[in-house]
């Protein structure tokens, strides 16, 4: 969904590069630092935010992410993957170098590590560099690790092969020697300024914005461009079984007028009308599984429901649904089924229906939190850390006033 990191399918290619190179061995004569760099070219990572020399001899492998670059030997012996993070792309996922560094180190199961002198590399600092295994689910071998950070992005430069040899350091140091960084400018779309009104709608999508790793302060988290918009495409397909306009009003109408509060209310009423209001709290688990088709785990989660439902009341999720239906406007938009009115006037319109139903951005997090639980049937801790974190931050869109008065200014 991206900007959005798909790691998995990143790391997925990325494995697949090294478990191509582990368990082969290569031998070279020494060179000088000249001879080798002569025998090397420029590769570029699809974003063109970065270039570096290597081999001549090598190819480039796509490793799904714009900011990745993966480069093989012609024979797979060895193989070379640096990884970019742009610190304002991913801030909030990766902000610091140590969480990069755990990123790589968890994923390639590194382990045996042993500290080196680190290369110079020009524009990156805090470098630290160390040899180590490198374990896949079939192959074991030996990785050169070095990292470090610019003033726009953290960096993992990675040297994968069957051994460490003093002539493989000195060919990927001097490869790292040659990094040249050339920051890029994402390309945004989106015309209308991005107003309090329009802060106050991106709050109401914040949790799952960062958790996407996307960026809150852009609307529906994204920049509007033509990667973006096939990316969120893929996103309503999968998520939604949104693929066009018919669909995605079909969706919209569905979340708006429906949604899972309308089954979360009736659940309710089974249990109120079954009798459990007169039951004492700590029997009720067993009264649920007397009455319905539910035991252990089960009768604790509706045991759980009904709790919230005392406190809160039949609208006890209901932000759970507008939440989303903000966003699915939004992602309307970026995937090209709303023009950008028509995305924030859908915004807009669930947004006051949503705000006389809240006091504040607690509450109405709180509900989404709640929604979020009945529908997933598991604890939203995760997600109420992340609006814990959002809120702390200087910036936060969550200091936009609940009961703000919504401005038309697009």
């Amino acid at each position: 969904m991206v900007k959005k990191i798909n790691w998995k399918k990143a790391l997925y290619f990325t494995m697949l590069m090294v478990y191509m190179v582990l368990g082969l061995t290569a031998c070279k004569k020494k060179l000088s630092d000249e001879e080798i760099l002569a025998n090397m070219k420029e590769f570029t990572a699809k974003s063109e935010s970065f270039s570096i020399y290597l081999d001549k001899e090598w190819e480039q492998e796509d490793l799904g992410l714009p900011n990745w670059l993966g480069v093989y030997s012609a024979d797979q012996k060895e193989a070379v993957i640096i990884m970019q993070v742009p610190k304002e792309q991913y801030k909030g996922t990766f902000d610091s170098l140590e969480s990069v560094q755990v990123l790589v180190e968890d994923n390639f199961q590194i382990s045996e590590k042993k500290t080196v002198e680190a290369p110079a590399v020009v524009g990156v600092s805090d470098l630290t560099a160390y040899v180590c295994d490198m374990t896949t689910d079939t192959a074991k071998g030996k990785g050169y690790v070095i990292s470090g950070e610019s003033d726009y992005a953290y960096y993992m430069l990675c040297y994968v092969g069957n051994t460490i040899s003093n002539e493989k350091k000195q060919f990927f140091n001097v490869s790292c020697s040659t990094l040249k960084e050339t920051p890029q400018e994402e390309e945004n779309n989106f015309e209308t300024e991005i107003t309090n009104s329009i802060r106050w709608f991106n709050a109401t999508y914040g949790i799952i914005t960062r958790l996407n790793q996307q960026d809150v302060n852009y609307f529906g988290g994204y920049a509007a461009n033509e990667t973006n918009q096939k990316l969120v495409q893929q996103m309503l397909a999968e998520s939604w079984e949104v693929t066009n306009r018919a669909s995605a009003d079909e969706a919209m109408e569905w979340i708006v007028t429906q949604g899972h509060r309308t089954t979360y209310k009736q659940d309710m009423k089974s249990l109120v009308d079954a009798g459990i209001k007169n039951v004492k709290a700590e029997e009720r688990k067993a009264f649920v599984e007397e009455n319905f088709v539910a035991t252990g785990e089960e009768a604790d989660k509706m045991v759980a429901l009904y709790a919230n439902y005392e406190q809160y009341g039949e609208n006890a999720i209901d932000a759970w649904d507008y939440c989303r239906g903000i966003s699915l406007a939004a992602y309307y938009y970026h995937a090209g089924y709303y023009t950008e009115q028509e995305a924030l006037d859908k915004s807009m319109e669930i947004a006051q229906m949503m705000q006389p139903l809240y006091a504040s951005w607690d509450e109405a997090m709180n509900s989404y939190l709640l929604g979020y639980e009945y529908w997933a049937e598991e604890p939203a801790d995760k997600r109420r850390a992340v609006y814990e974190e959002l809120k702390a931050e200087e910036d936060s869109v969550y200091k936009v006033d609940w009961n703000l008065t919504f401005e038309k200014t697009w």
